[in-house]
């Protein structure tokens, strides 16, 4: 079965592109949310990020997001210390999730997916872009965070520019009617 990575910049609408092709019966994995579980519920990782960030990392059993993302965001070793941990536990997860599938192909929605190399393991990527100002726009409508947070955490990924010669398929995520026949579009060409 062919998996196909699918990325973008923060707030590029990663999700919204995903949800399209989910609808198309294509069967999608969301690595940030699986990872978000994994850290919750996987003792190893548990350990692991206790043993980097420290014990306030978890309050009441579970993850201490804010806490976190406080300390990697601000911290590059930190965040490479973190993505060494979950990374690996995620990879290893997708694997055991895609082996369950059926159809021509899996999506792997990975928010550093050619950062972390992940985009190897991958049978064709799908780069996901919006304007900078719109993806802010999109993120502090969707989350609790500061304009500040948002370019923090936008400023440990890569500039799309970067991004682009490594991308098989580029959807512009501005108009969503437009995006959608894009992303028909591309289904049809990997599903053949």
């Amino acid at each position: 079965m062919k998996v196909v990575g699918l990325t973008g910049g923060i707030g590029s609408g990663k999700s919204t592109i995903a949800n399209m092709f989910s609808h198309l019966g294509v069967a999608v994995y969301i690595a940030d949310e699986e990872a978000k579980k994994l850290m919750n519920t996987d003792p190893l990782v548990r350990e692991q990020i206790i043993e980097l960030l420290g014990d306030n990392s978890y309050v009441n059993g579970e993850l201490n997001r804010m806490y976190v993302a406080e300390i990697v965001f601000s911290d590059k070793k930190k965040l490479e210390g973190l993505n060494a941990i979950v990374h690996p536990a995620v990879a290893k997860h997708f694997d055991l999730w895609k082996n369950k599938q059926v159809g021509d192909y899996v999506i792997k929605e990975a928010a550093i997916l050619f950062e972390n190399g992940g985009y190897k393991q991958c049978d064709h990527t799908i780069l996901v872009l919006a304007p900078l100002e719109t993806r802010i726009q999109r993120v502090l409508k969707r989350d609790e965070i500061t304009r500040k947070q948002v370019l923090s955490r936008a400023n440990n990924q890569w500039d799309d520019s970067k991004k682009i010669p490594l991308a098989d398929f580029i959807i512009h995520n501005i108009d969503l009617k437009e995006a959608e026949n894009q992303v028909g579009k591309i289904h049809a060409q990997i599903s053949s």
